[in-house]
C-alpha cells in the first residue's frame, strides 16, 4: 500500500529531529514507501467548493542540519491525498478550530488523523471531564469567588488557561499566596475564556507521566520530571524525560478511556497522569514517541502506521 500523505504541521525545517513526533511519523511513512507533502496551517484554504493547501513535497532524513529536502511549491486539492495528518501545535484557538472545520469537509473520504470533528470537540482539558472519578478535583470558571472557595477547600491548587499548551501560563498557588486576585485579573484582561483550576498533586515533583495510546491501546509511557523549583514538567521548559513503565492503576485508566478514544477516531493520543490521576487527554498534537522509542525500543510510529493502514484497508473492503 503506497499512500500520498499530507503533513499539516509547523515548519518542518525548524523541528527537532530527536524529539519531534511528526518528524518520526514522516520518517516511518517514507520507510513504507509513502510520499510526503508538507504545508503549514496558514496555507489551508477553502476555494469555490474545494479545500486546498499550498505546500511542497518533502523528503526527510535523520541528519542534523540537513533533515529535509523540498520539492516545488504547489497548491493541491486535499482530495488528492490518501491521508492527512492534523499535527500543527496548539494553542487551540479559533484558527485551530476553523482548520478542523475545513478538514471536516474532506474527511473521511481523505482519511484525517486525528478525526477533526473530535479534535475540535475533545480539547485536552475538557475531554477528561467525562471521567470525573479518574481526575483530581477540578474547577472551570471565570468566577474569582469560586476560585477562592476552591483554594480554601483544597489548599494548594494549580491554575492554568483552559486552552493553553506547553506549560504556558501555569501557576501553583499555595494557601498563603497573595497573588490570586492579581492572577485572576491578568487572565481576565487578556482573554474571555474560563480558567481551569485543579487540586495540586505533590507527587508531580517525581514526574508527570505521558502515556501513548494508539487506537485506544496503551503502547508505553515516559516520565517527565520537573526541573528543581519548577511546577511544570513539560520538556521544552526543562522537564527531564526518563524511562518508566505502567502501573495497574494506569492500565485501568487506559481501559476506561481507550474505547472512547477509538470510537471518536482519536487514533494517536497522549494522556497525562500524575500519581494515578488523569489530568489531560492530548488529541491535538501529542508528543513523546521518540523518547519512548529510545527508552523502551517501542516503535510507536510503526504501530501508528499499522493502525492507519489497517483502517484504510478496512474501508476499501467495506
Amino acid at each position: 500500500m503506497s499512500l500520498y500523505v499530507a503533513l499539516q504541521m509547523d515548519p518542518v525545517e525548524a523541528v527537532s529531529i530527536e524529539g519531534d513526533s511528526t518528524f518520526r511519523i514522516g520518517l516511518e511513512a517514507e520507510a513504507r514507501g509513502h510520499r510526503l507533502f508538507q504545508y503549514t496551517a496558514d496555507q489551508l484554504s477553502y476555494s469555490e467548493g474545494r479545500v486546498v493547501a499550498r505546500g511542497r513535497p518533502i523528503t526527510l532524513r535523520r541528519e542534523a542540519g540537513n533533515h529535509v529536502s523540498f520539492g516545488d511549491w504547489a497548491e493541491l486539492d486535499l482530495s488528492e491525498f490518501d491521508v492527512i495528518w492534523l499535527r500543527q501545535d496548539p494553542p487551540f484557538d479559533m484558527a485551530y478550530i476553523t482548520n478542523t472545520h475545513l478538514l471536516d469537509r474532506v474527511h473521511p473520504e481523505t482519511f484525517v488523523v486525528n478525526d477533526p470533528f473530535w479534535v475540535r470537540n475533545s480539547p485536552e482539558k475538557l475531554l477528561v471531564l467525562d471521567f470525573p472519578d479518574l481526575t483530581p478535583p477540578t474547577l472551570i470558571t471565570r468566577s474569582p469567588a469560586l476560585i477562592r472557595a476552591f483554594r480554601e477547600k483544597h489548599g494548594d491548587i494549580i491554575v492554568k488557561p483552559l486552552y493553553g499548551n506547553g506549560g504556558a501560563g501555569i501557576f501553583h498557588l499555595r494557601p498563603e499566596d497573595s497573588n490570586l486576585s492579581s492572577l485572576i485579573e491578568t487572565f481576565s484582561s487578556i482573554s474571555r475564556e474560563p480558567v481551569i483550576a485543579q487540586k495540586y498533586l505533590p507527587a508531580v515533583v517525581k514526574g508527570d507521566k505521558r502515556i501513548i495510546l494508539i487506537d485506544g491501546e496503551p503502547v508505553g509511557a515516559i516520565n517527565r520530571v520537573p526541573a528543581k523549583g519548577e511546577a511544570r514538567s513539560n520538556m521544552h521548559v526543562g522537564g527531564r524525560p526518563e524511562k518508566i513503565g505502567l502501573t495497574t492503576r494506569e492500565r485501568e485508566i487506559c481501559a476506561r478511556i481507550g474505547p472512547v478514544l477509538r470510537e471518536k477516531g482519536l487514533l494517536f493520543t497522549g494522556i497525562d497522569v500524575i500519581d494515578g490521576w488523569l489530568t489531560e487527554i492530548n488529541v491535538t498534537s501529542p508528543t513523546g514517541i521518540q523518547e519512548l522509542e529510545r527508552f523502551d525500543g517501542v516503535n510507536a510510529a510503526a504501530l501508528i502506521w499499522d493502525a492507519v493502514e489497517r483502517k484504510l484497508a478496512e474501508r476499501q473492503r467495506a
